[in-house]
């Protein structure tokens, strides 16, 4: 079977194109609102948001601790990748004055949010996300998202998708080591 060389043309032209618009696209975002790190080193935009306990969680609660602000969703499959390290960090970090959150951003309903918390073995609150909050934070088009605030609850880094252990690890020993440190209740 002969194939037309002009059809395949054709079709290369079409990938070349849609390849061309996808990465003018992602640039584009990137060069749009929080990636530009207009928030980097400004105060995290506050909000009280439900936890999965029935208890409201207000971020602003969590100063004099580091805190690892995770948007993510029950769908996400490098979410579901990252959930064990968040375990495991929280228990290595927690003690030290290091928080995370999560912050469900999809549309499934509060108990099988719970119940996938629970199979993953979530050790951190797990909050119910609103469109707002996450636009608050320059939107959150990607799953994950991930924001570090130093004790101060200021952010000094965000991660878009997943990300290796060792970023994660980096970046939370930069924000333990800035801002005022919660002092110790007896």
């Amino acid at each position: 079977m002969k194939r037309n060389p002009l059809i395949l043309f054709f079709i290369a032209a079409i990938v070349a194109a849609m390849l061309f618009a996808g990465i003018r696209m992602a640039r584009n975002n990137r060069a749009n609102g929080f990636a530009k790190g207009q928030l980097i080193g400004q105060l995290a935009p506050d909000f009280e948001l439900p936890a999965l306990d029935g208890k409201n969680l207000k971020l602003s609660g969590l100063r004099g601790k580091a805190v690892l602000l995770n948007f993510w969703a029950t769908y996400c499959g490098p979410c579901k990748i990252e959930m064990p390290w968040f375990v495991e960090l929280q228990k290595e970090y927690g003690p030290q004055g290091f928080q995370i959150v999560g912050v469900a951003m999809d549309d499934a309903s509060t108990e099988d949010i719970a119940k996938f918390a629970k199979e993953m073995g979530v050790n951190y609150p797990i909050l119910l996300g609103k469109e707002s909050v996450g636009e608050s934070y320059g939107g959150v088009s990607v799953l994950p998202t991930t924001f570090f605030l130093d004790r101060d609850g200021k952010l000094i880094a965000r991660e878009f998708g997943l990300q290796s252990r060792s970023v994660f690890v980096d970046h939370i020993k930069k924000a333990m080591s800035q801002g005022h440190a919660v002092q110790a209740q007896k």
